[in-house]
């Protein structure tokens, strides 16, 4: 395919995007933007129009009364076009914050639906980058699109206009102007494909530059920086990548240098030919002083509405190039095949058939061949130590991942037949890492903002549950006190524990049947962390229930326990099996914990710690 055509298919694809949700969402922006077409494509005409009927009142009669008719009618036409000019533009200006604030929002959206997996593969993260860049920095967002485009039209009803003048009066004018402007289009076309180029080789530094720039200025990375007086190295690393992309930006702009130089030239060797030939004219008296300056006036006109449009087009192609990115990353293929089976009621069964897996990227693999069925309501107890494949097991049944082989079945089902969001409905996760936001308590638990009479009891009962209603209580604004300060001065700092009880209470608020507790307890030390499993299981009675821990504070709660090492499920049976198996991971694991924590009643041990993943 020709680069043309690229560039048509291109425009298509962009233009073709945008306008449909542009006009949808305002149509008033395009009515403003069709009245300074009108008003851009007039104002010209009247200064060309005009000026030479004052000169030659001028170089003529010199009647005051007409001169004064005549200013007073250019001056007034010119004041009207400019002020509805003003106003349109400062409708545009609202618009254009409104575009900016929708698809800010559309970009937000899609990076909370894309595949998880998708947030953690370095392409996916290099498309998001060019995409946020590429709508707002680069192109300009929707205004910046649309801008060329009425522009070239705007330059096209002008240049129209003049071009009747100059054919009838100077039609050599045209010629010159004809070929100027197809330098300075090959010049501003080479300068584009610079800046593309160097934009793509940006993406990478781009994310490292913002992360040091402002990820860093984040409060939670306070502590540590000023505990390990790390700001001299942050700062090293800023400066370096600063640098870098400064460097990058220079080698642009020197690749640049001679074509602008090129296009400054142009334009001056443009104007000593037009004065030249319209100076031998008006010697040779084939015009007149007015018409003289009239075709200089047109010239001039002609010349940069023929730019324009040429211009308009090159930097048409060069925004749809940089918006397209967001196109891409909105369209970005999912990692994932979903199906559309519905997920039945009630509990399930799971089971991993010769299931390996190694992350995007990695050659290692992670779990190896490994095989588990999780019966319905069973409690299940997952260790092991540090990078036995635990957490990655999580994953990939909550289908945040897929496996690279084998397969999950639910139900006798592979998990990839069902539908995607009813299938994550199934599990009430609480990862290690769990986040909660800069919201109330109540957003935090019910993860929405409508809400009634019935999840407000729901709500404070499962606070209760998990042990902090009293703490609750003690709040001036109850559930609607806000987390964190970052947007509220009255806002709370709750502490380790109370976040995880939290983040537990959201995942019993959801009534799922399956429940995870991958690690949320690390923090906590092991007699509080033994409570709350305690709790815990009395509260998903009748539920699926996995437990992941650093420690073996859950297994005798459970009535598996899966022993994972080096990517497979080495062992797996009840505690009472487990505990004096000769030579077991397990049995060797528990005696290591044991006397750290006994139990008060019976001396026997039952609350253990060790490295977890």
């Amino acid at each position: 395919m020709s680069s043309k055509n690229k560039e048509r298919n291109l425009l298509r694809k962009v233009y073709g995007y945008y306008f449909p949700t542009a006009w949808k969402q305002d149509k008033g922006y395009f009515f403003s933007r069709f009245v300074q077409l009108i008003i851009s494509s007039i104002s010209p005409l009247v200064t060309v129009v005009m000026i030479p009927e004052i000169i030659a009142e001028l170089m003529g009669e010199k009647r005051s009364e007409v001169l004064i008719q005549l200013v007073t009618m250019l001056v007034l036409i010119q004041f009207v076009l400019n002020l509805l000019s003003a106003l349109f533009r400062y409708f545009i200006e609202k618009s254009t914050q409104r575009f900016e604030d929708y698809y800010s929002g559309q970009l937000s959206r899609r990076i909370m639906e894309l595949d998880f997996q998708l947030t953690e593969d370095k392409k996916a993260l290099d498309q998001l980058e060019l995409a946020k860049n590429g709508m707002t920095r680069y192109s300009g967002g929707l205004n910046g699109l649309m801008e060329p485009l009425f522009n070239a039209v705007s330059a096209f009803i002008t240049m129209v206009g003049v071009t009747y003048l100059i054919v009838k009066q100077a039609p050599f004018v045209l010629l010159i102007s004809i070929v100027v402007v197809a330098l300075t289009t090959f010049f501003n076309v080479a300068k584009n494909k610079i800046e593309q180029n160097g934009y793509r080789k940006l993406s990478k530094i781009d994310r490292i530059f913002g992360y040091l720039g402002f990820g860093l200025a984040d409060f939670r990375y306070g502590k540590d920086i000023r505990l390990y007086d790390s700001k001299d190295m942050m700062v090293e690393k800023w400066k370096r990548y600063t640098e870098e992309y400064n460097d990058k930006n220079v080698a642009i702009a020197n690749k640049m240098l001679p074509l602008q130089l090129g296009t400054v030239m142009t334009n001056i060797l443009h104007d000593a030919a037009i004065y030249i030939y319209l100076g031998f004219l008006g010697i040779t008296s084939r015009i007149t002083i007015a018409v003289c300056v009239q075709m200089i006036s047109a010239a001039g006109t002609f010349t940069n509405s023929l730019k324009s449009i040429m211009t308009s087009y090159t930097d048409m192609v060069k925004r749809a190039n940089y918006a397209h990115e967001y196109v891409k990353f909105m369209d970005y293929p999912s990692a994932m095949e979903k199906g559309e089976k519905r997920v039945g009621k009630g509990s399930h069964v799971f089971e991993f058939k010769n299931v390996s897996f190694s992350y995007p990227g990695s050659e290692v693999s992670v779990l190896k061949n490994m095989n588990l069925i999780i019966h319905e309501g069973e409690h299940l107890s997952i260790v092991g130590l540090n990078g036995a494949g635990k957490t990655t097991m999580i994953k990939l049944l909550c289908r945040l991942y897929d496996p690279t082989e084998g397969e999950i079945l639910m139900d006798g089902i592979n998990i990839k037949e069902y539908a995607y969001e009813a299938y994550m409905k199934v599990f009430a996760p609480v990862f290690q890492d769990f986040q909660l936001f800069a919201f109330s308590i109540r957003e935090n638990l019910l993860l929405k903002e409508d809400f009634d009479e019935a999840d407000e009891k729901i709500a404070r009962a499962t606070l209760t549950k998990v042990g902090i209603s009293e703490k609750l209580r003690s709040f001036t604004k109850g559930l609607d006190t806000i987390i964190y300060k970052r947007f509220d001065m009255d806002g709370i700092e709750p502490s380790g524990g109370e976040k995880q009880k939290i983040a537990i209470a959201r995942a019993l608020i959801k009534d799922a049947p399956v429940v995870i507790l991958d690690e949320p307890t690390a923090a906590l030390d092991p007699i509080a962390e033994y409570e709350i499993y305690r709790q815990f299981e009395d509260m998903v009675k009748g539920k699926t229930a996995i437990y992941i821990s650093h420690r073996l504070s859950s297994c005798q709660f459970c009535d598996k326990i899966a022993v994972f090492s080096e990517g497979y499920v080495k062992e797996y049976g009840t505690h009472a099996e487990l505990v004096d198996k000769e030579g077991g991971i397990y049995a060797e694991m528990f005696a290591a914990q044991a006397q750290y924590y006994r139990d008060e009643k019976n001396n026997h041990a039952s609350v253990m710690a060790v490295p977890g993943e």
